[in-house]
Parts: C-alpha cells; sequence; structure tokens
C-alpha cells in the first residue's frame, strides 16, 4: 500500500496541560461516563493526553449522542476551536491506520456537521480512510476532493498525491489521470514527484487495466531521462510496473524490469522480490521464480506463501508440500500458505493430504479457515470422484458456502460425469449467481458427456436469466508486444494466416488421431459449425500466432481469461508433439506446460 508523504500535524502538547487521569481504564462511551462521573466528584478533569483516546472511542460508536458527549469534554479541555481541531484529527488518523476505517467516515461526517473547520490533516486522514476502504467509499473520496478545492488547498502538493492514492483504490482512474495532468508541475521535490507517477501506475493496475500502467511507467522513465529534475522510480514504482507485467503475463518486460531494479540496487528490497516472485510464477517461469527466492536474504510469510502457491499452480504438489516443511522452521504459515497446498493437493488428487492440512490449520496453527479454503476441501474432494462427500462436506460447513463453493462441486460432476451432483450444485448457483455463464456451460457439458444433450434447456435457462456468454480471451506476447485474441473474432491484422496456420495444424493434428471434441461447443448447429467455432477458439488463435511470429523451439506463452477447454488442451499436447515447441497456458485456473504430448496437469484438472 503507497502512503501520502504528509507531515506530522502539530503535536497536542499545544493543547492546555490539566492534571493527568487513567484514560486506559475505559473502551467504550458507557465505561467513559462512569468514569467521568468519577472523575467530577473528585474534582479531576481529563488530561490533554486523554482527550484523543475520548475521541476515538466515541468516534466509534455510531450513537450521535456519543460523539456530543466527546465532543463537550473535549471543548472543556482543549480552550479553543483549532486545538479542539488537533484532538479530532489525531483520532480520525488514528482510526484510518486501525482496521476499521469505515469509522473514519462516520466520525468525519458528524465533525462536519458540528462545523468543527477541517484542514490539510483532516482531508488527508478521511482520504486515507477511503484508500484503505475501496470502491466502496468512492463517493465520499469524491466529496473530500470537492471539499480540498473549496478549502483553497489545491497546491498542498501532499493532498494532490493522497488523492491519486484514493481515487486509484477507490476510481474512477478517469478522474486521478485528470487531476494527475493538471499538476503543474509532477513536483518540486524528487521524491513526491516519484510518489505521484507511482500513485497513477499503481491505480492503473489497482483497476485493471495493466497496459495503461506499463504505458505510464515508459512516460515516467523518459521524463526520467530528458529532464534535469530527477523523477527517477523507487521500488515502490517498480512493484506496481512488474505486478502490471504479471497481469499481462509478459515475461520479457519482467525480466527487462527485473534487470533494472539490480542496475539500481533494489533487488534485495523484500517487497520487491515478493512481486518478482509473483510475476515470473503469473507468466510461466516458476525456475526464475525459485531463483528470487532463493537468493532473498530476507524472506517473509508472504515470500514463502508465494513460492508455495506458485507451485501449486504449476502442479509441483510434491515440491509444494516440501517446501511448506522448509517454511514450518522459520515462519508461521498464513491463510494463503494454506490455500497453496489445499490447491496442491487438489490439482493432484492428494486427498488424504489435504484433508490433514485442512484439519491442522486451526488446530496447529491458529488460522481459522474461510471461504476459500471450504471451496478447496470441496473441490479436492469432487475431483478426486468423492462427489457424496463433498456434498456431505458443504452440508456441514459452519457458515454459508458461496458459489465459489458450489461451482467446485459443478465442476467435480463434470469430471466425473454425475449428472445428479452436477444438478444438485446448478440449483443452488442459480440461486447465488444467476448471471455467472460458466456455470451454465459446465452443466451442458455434464449432460453431453452423460449423452443427455438439453442444450436448449439450458440456453433458455441462461436467456431467462440474462445470461450472456462470457467471449474467451488469450494473449500471447511477441518481440515485446502482447497480442490479443478473442473467440470467433478475426480482427487481428493477419488473420487469414492465423486461420490459414491453424487449419494446416489441424490437419497434421487429424493425421495422428486428433478429432475435434464438438460436444465443447454450446451451440444449435450442425458437426461442421461446431468443428469450425471450435477452430476460432482465442488459445488456438493465439497458438498459430506465436507458431509464426516466433523462431523454431521458442517457448509459447498464452493467457487465457477462462478454463481451457478439453478439445483445446487436447490439441495443445499434439501440437506440442508435431512442433517440438514447449508451451505454456496460464487459464483461469492453473497453469497447463505442454511439451512431448503431454500436459503437467496429467490431464486432471
Amino acid at each position: 500500500m503507497l502512503t501520502s508523504s504528509l507531515a506530522a500535524p502539530p503535536a497536542l502538547s499545544e493543547v492546555p496541560s490539566v492534571p493527568s487521569t487513567s484514560a486506559a481504564t475505559f473502551s467504550s462511551p458507557a465505561q467513559l461516563r462512569q468514569l467521568h462521573a468519577k472523575l467530577v466528584k473528585s474534582g479531576i478533569s481529563f488530561s490533554a493526553a486523554d482527550l484523543p483516546r475520548i475521541a476515538v472511542v466515541c468516534g466509534r460508536s455510531p450513537s450521535r449522542e456519543d460523539f456530543q458527549y466527546a465532543r463537550s469534554i473535549i471543548v472543556s479541555g482543549a480552550g479553543d476551536g483549532r486545538r479542539e481541531a488537533l484532538v479530532w484529527n489525531s483520532s480520525l488518523n488514528a482510526l484510518a491506520e486501525s482496521d476499521r476505517p469505515p469509522d473514519v467516515l462516520r466520525l468525519f461526517s458528524l465533525f462536519r456537521a458540528a462545523d468543527i473547520p477541517p484542514d490539510k490533516y483532516t482531508f488527508s486522514f478521511v482520504l486515507k480512510a477511503c484508500t484503505h476502504i475501496g470502491s466502496a467509499a468512492a463517493t465520499m473520496g469524491r466529496a473530500v476532493h470537492g471539499l480540498v478545492e473549496k478549502f483553497g488547498l489545491r497546491s498542498e502538493l501532499h493532498l494532490h498525491n493522497t488523492l491519486l492514492l484514493m481515487y486509484g483504490s477507490c476510481g474512477p482512474m478517469a478522474d486521478a489521470l485528470q487531476l494527475f495532468e493538471k499538476m503543474p508541475t509532477r513536483d518540486a521535490m524528487p521524491s513526491r514527484s516519484v510518489r505521484s507517477w507511482t500513485a497513477m501506475i499503481a491505480g492503473y493496475v489497482h483497476s485493471g487495466d495493466p497496459k495503461t500502467a506499463l504505458h505510464l511507467f515508459r512516460k515516467m522513465q523518459a521524463e526520467e531521462t530528458s529532464s534535469s529534475s530527477s523523477s527517477s522510480p523507487n521500488e515502490v514504482t517498480f512493484v506496481a510496473a512488474i505486478a502490471a507485467c504479471a497481469d499481462l503475463g509478459d515475461l520479457d518486460l519482467g525480466r527487462e524490469l527485473h534487470h533494472l531494479c539490480r542496475r539500481r540496487g533494489f533487488h534485495s528490497n523484500v517487497r520487491l522480490c515478493n512481486t518478482l516472485i509473483d510475476m515470473y510464477v503469473k507468466c510461466g517461469s516458476l525456475s526464475e521464480a525459485r531463483k528470487v527466492f532463493d537468493e532473498m536474504p530476507e524472506r517473509t510469510v508472504v515470500s514463502w506463501s508465494a513460492m508455495i502457491c506458485g507451485m501449486a499452480m504449476h502442479g509441483r504438489a510434491k515440491e509444494a508440500l516440501e517446501l511448506f516443511s522448509e517454511m514450518e522452521s522459520e515462519v508461521c504459515p498464513n491463510g494463503v500458505t494454506f490455500l497453496g497446498l489445499l490447491h496442491a493437493c487438489s490439482h493432484m488428487g492428494m486427498v488424504e493430504e489435504g484433508r490433514r492440512y485442512f484439519a491442522g490449520m486451526w488446530r496447529d496453527y491458529g488460522v481459522r479457515p474461510e471461504m476459500e479454503h471450504y471451496g478447496c476441501m470441496v473441490d479436492l474432494l469432487s475431483r478426486a470422484g468423492r462427489l457424496q462427500e463433498a456434498a456431505e462436506f458443504i452440508a456441514a460447513m459452519p457458515v454459508a458456502p458461496s458459489g465459489a463453493v458450489w461451482g467446485a462441486l459443478l465442476g467435480g460432476a463434470r469430471l466425473h460425469g454425475d449428472v445428479a451432483a452436477g444438478e444438485l450444485a446448478m440449483r443452488e448457483l442459480c440461486r447465488l449467481e444467476p448471471s455467472n455463464d460458466g456455470y451454465y456451460i459446465v452443466l451442458c457439458n455434464i449432460y453431453a458427456g452423460a449423452g443427455r444433450w438439453e442444450e436448449a434447456r439450458v440456453r433458455r435457462m441462461m436467456k431467462e436469466e440474462g445470461v450472456k456468454k462470457t467471449p474467451g480471451r488469450s494473449r500471447v506476447a511477441v518481440a515485446g508486444m502482447v497480442h490479443e485474441f478473442v473467440a470467433g473474432d478475426c480482427g487481428h491484422p493477419r488473420a487469414a494466416e492465423i486461420q490459414r496456420r491453424w487449419e494446416e495444424l489441424s490437419a497434421e493434428l487429424r493425421r495422428r488421431g486428433y478429432v475435434p471434441d464438438t460436444s465443447q461447443v454450446m451451440l444449435d448447429v450442425g458437426e461442421e459449425e461446431k468443428e469450425r467455432s471450435l477452430a476460432r477458439h482465442s488459445e488456438k488463435m493465439a497458438l498459430s500466432f506465436g507458431l509464426m511470429s516466433t523462431p523454431p523451439g521458442t517457448t509459447i506463452r498464452i493467457m487465457k481469461n477462462l478454463r481451457v477447454c478439453g478439445d483445446c488442451h487436447a490439441a495443445f499436447k499434439l501440437v506440442s508433439a508435431v512442433s517440438g515447441r514447449k508451451i505454456v497456458v496460464r487459464d483461469r485456473n492453473r497453469f497447463h506446460c505442454f511439451e512431448g504430448g503431454s500436459c503437467s496437469c496429467g490431464d486432471y484438472w
């Protein structure tokens, strides 16, 4: 999380000193009232040091009366409005740094209703809380921006940077860009200039626009080389840019940024190393991720968890479990660590090991299972064909299962052709996530596999719910450029060549026994048209383009937004044998490394 460069507000020692009391003896407005009554009887007043705690305790309360009560004490102790504002600012800062940032917004509303004059520190603390909350605080963030303008604080650079951080977290980024472009200079001080650029780059990554994030990073680099005033990227800037590479799957650019980090002496920064591990994992280079991990002078739980999760995504279950054994002697695992372990067990069918890790989470490590962990257990049991056990596990859950949990059961039903389990899961999913198109398609696949082609009924269900199929999108990086393909789209400049290349490949694959699996096509058309539809899957177009555009022997790395279908999976295995290429595909669930006619998932995905 980026932070504002705002200096600390004036010290509360400016508030008049009065005899000291034991403020630590109250933690609620009710306890405060009891203590206050005792002090009044004894003729003692609260000290200046007590006032911020009074403000925090009553600021957490939803009651306006508690706020008014606290204010009566603070006004009496502070002596004037300026010093009263210091007390409230101190409480806003404390709440913004706590795990209850919504309390800041509530207290600020009371603050404004009471006509307490805000200052630059007030706005900074409220914006910090909005940043922690995210999109749910967008309206408040915009309102505070308006107040910053109204109070004539637009020239305060630290508030500009804090506003950029807020828009980066809450959105929209268009407002952040407008504010950024209006800044007369990025900053008079280089370090703050870096904060402005970094806030924008991180904001675009957070909002799911890594291409724009990297475009802005390149602009920052250009300004660094052309301007006499330095705006050189720092470690935090590189963290954001490398995260954008991870989202795009751009391994070449990620390597380039890693090299720059080494040249600038940033390579030992723990947070940067953790981001590099994540980038290499998501770009399909587990060996480079492991090299970064092994060379780290210091590792945190985030480092270990990132490496374990990476091994799980790549189907290296045994290595993930071995690494966890090493981890136990150095740091305590957290919830993310166990997600990685459970994913590893699930994707390799290691049911008993998965049960053991799940049972030990709370018992041995004090890590409370969350919804994602329950979903992993259902996935583990379902993939292993223990669908009845999975349904019983769901029924015994201490919390209401989410759509993802039922989706795991549906996925297992597809894998094992269990129509009853699929229909059970789908009934719940229609209630919880009626607009998720992926579930309807999985149900169609279950029916088709069981010889019960009820495509028309499923399409009718989708129409009734207003569900539209999410188009498959695949990306492949070639010569430093990321090319994106959409299923069925012929908009690429080399679309005709790409199609011819796949037809040539398909003919060779058929000679080796490949038969298109038309059960994967959810269209009411003939077999020939279904085969044409399969040929236009986004990952096939990305693969054809990669084969055409790279030298023989080059590894092709593809990212897809959805699960790889069974037909593409079978075809890619054969292509890897025919072409002698290694093909790495990152889909929504995991990595598939195709080489020599087989896949790293062992056809268990």
